[in-house]
């Protein structure tokens, strides 16, 4: 069986197999992977000789002469066991698309079998290591829901190979029909449109203004001051491992930002970064499940904004534990690049005043933009951002904006509303008050409504599980064009439930019939909403 699988990459061996066909990854993938290995073999048994070479000695002396060929022969022996084990490791390891899944096979002593329903497809990235980037290889990672772990990585192929595997799979999982002719020909790399890109001046600026540099500076300042007082240079040195672990932040989050472009193409948003290691990301239409919009205070001055996101699969945080880089949108962008990529993540805003709403939650207060916010009782618990603190609903997503200093915006669609619940601390009891908490995928986004009145937060749960479950109603396939596919021919989109469609923008949606899910009427506030500690309050 395994002697019919054709080698990718190698002379005559196709683009994209036939359904059913097994195919193997590039040769020299275990290699690529595994070159510490080699270079940890070669230092082992070389550094001796290599010592010798710089002292001037001879590289075999009298009493090393009798143990040379027993460590040549060793060391002959180790780097033919690992060569053979990478052989084999590339023999076993095979990948197919067939089905409605991709699945891979590795492993010669213990095997393994992973595969992803397509249409559970989340995002698909392109990684190019260093090295990889040499051999002009490429890794793909296929991103399912499956709890922050990638479901399967192909590792290594070709770079063309890689984006036209990525193609034949974003369309399979798009639900593009082959043509019956063809049936066996890949389709072509959707084209893409640039978006925007994030100039290296800005990004270093933004760095520099971080809240990670003004807290050193500040370390710095306070050690000056009392070094001078107590005449004591130990100060000092506690701002070594600071300044050592800023470095290390900076040339991550340069090395992850650089060259940042985003653009749109038929298969969804497309992100490319990176310095050293590349990375092409491209996340599907409707898989974004959460954004968050920030700015910090320092970014005030200059307008900046950074976009975050939930993406099944992805997770909360990366090996740093900071926020992984690829669940950022934007690492640092002006206010037309939020607006443009909002509008690539919700195109259908549901609201006639889209840029009024969203230009009112990231810098409005009060009423503006139809925001409702903390009831006037509240100001003694949140003094700074009671008039920040507020929610506004479109026909379409729940946007929660949050902060008078360090400002917030959160998006959910409503279809994205996994579940909900109600909190409310002894404090917030006290001033009548509640939290409404959204659950949707891990990732660095955690809606949560702070602070609102009893009585607009239980009025909110049960509008909202309302709305986000109408929304999942109308979305009648995981597969995207074929939900858009008759909006972009110009025929209205049928409702699989006989419930009307959205309406466009600018007319006035149906009401929908609230159906409260918890907190019955007439049960009291209490024991209807979860007790918390005073932190939440």
């Amino acid at each position: 069986m395994t002697a019919d699988v054709p080698e990718r990459g190698a002379p005559g061996a196709p683009i994209a197999a036939p359904d059913g066909q097994w195919l193997r990854v590039h040769p020299a993938s275990p290699f690529v992977r595994g070159w510490v290995a080699l270079a940890a073999i070669g230092v082992f048994f070389g550094r001796d000789i290599f010592e010798r070479m710089l002292q001037g000695r001879p590289l075999v002396e009298e009493d090393f002469a009798g143990r040379a060929p027993w460590l040549v022969a060793g060391g002959g022996i180790v780097l033919v066991i690992t060569v053979l084990g990478f052989i084999l490791t590339w023999y076993f390891t095979k990948y197919q698309v067939s089905g409605g899944y991709v699945r891979v096979n590795s492993g010669f002593i213990f095997r393994q079998q992973r595969q992803a329903r397509l249409d559970r497809v989340q995002a698909i990235d392109i990684v190019q290591p260093l090295l990889a980037r040499i051999f002009g290889l490429a890794e793909l990672k296929f991103e399912v829901a499956d709890a922050g772990e990638s479901a399967v990585t192909l590792a290594f192929l070709r770079m063309d190979d890689a984006k036209q595997l990525r193609a034949t799979i974003l369309a399979r999982a798009a639900g593009v029909v082959p043509d019956p002719a063809r049936p066996q020909e890949a389709p072509p790399e959707a084209p893409q449109h640039l978006v925007l890109s994030v100039p290296p001046s800005r990004l270093v600026g933004s760095l520099l203004l971080s809240e990670q540099s003004f807290f050193v500076v500040l370390g710095g300042v306070v050690s000056v001051i009392l070094s001078a007082v107590t005449e004591n240079r130990g100060f000092y040195f506690y701002l070594i491992p600071a300044a050592l672990g800023l470095a290390a932040s900076y040339w991550g989050s340069f090395n992850k930002g650089y060259n940042f472009t985003a653009a749109i193409s038929p298969e969804g948003i497309r992100l490319r970064y990176g310095l050293l290691d590349t990375q092409a990301q491209t996340l599907p239409p409707g898989r974004i499940q959460a954004l968050k919009v920030t700015q910090s205070p320092l970014w005030r001055v200059f307008g900046w904004y950074r976009i975050q996101v939930n993406v099944a699969g992805y997770g909360a945080v990366g090996s740093n534990g900071e926020a992984a880089p690829r669940t950022t949108l934007l690492p640092v962008g002006k206010l037309p690049d939020v607006m443009s990529m909002i509008a690539l993540v919700l195109p259908e805003p549901g609201t006639s005043e889209s840029g009024r709403t969203f230009a009112a939650g990231l810098s409005g207060v009060d009423s503006d933009g139809g925001f409702v916010t903390t009831p006037r009782r509240g100001r003694p618990l949140a003094p700074f951002g009671w008039r920040r603190n507020g929610f506004a609903s479109t026909d379409t997503a729940l946007l929660i904006r949050s902060g008078r200093w360090w400002r917030q915006l959160v998006m959910v669609p409503h279809q994205r509303t996994q579940s909900m619940a109600l909190h409310q601390g002894p404090l917030a009891r006290r001033f009548g008050l509640a939290d409404l908490v959204l659950h949707t995928t891990a990732g660095p986004v955690s809606p949560r409504l702070t602070q609102a009145g009893v009585d607009q937060a239980r009025a909110l749960f049960d509008e909202q599980s309302a709305r986000a479950r109408l929304a999942r109603k109308r979305q009648a396939s995981e597969q995207w064009l074929v939900q858009v596919a008759p909006t972009l021919a110009g025929e209205p989109v049928q409702d699989p439930v006989g419930e009307p469609a959205p309406s466009p923008v600018g007319e006035p949606a149906p009401s929908p019939v609230v159906e409260p899910t918890q907190a019955p009427a007439g049960e009291p506030v209490e024991t209807a909403l979860q007790q918390e500690g005073p932190n939440h309050g």
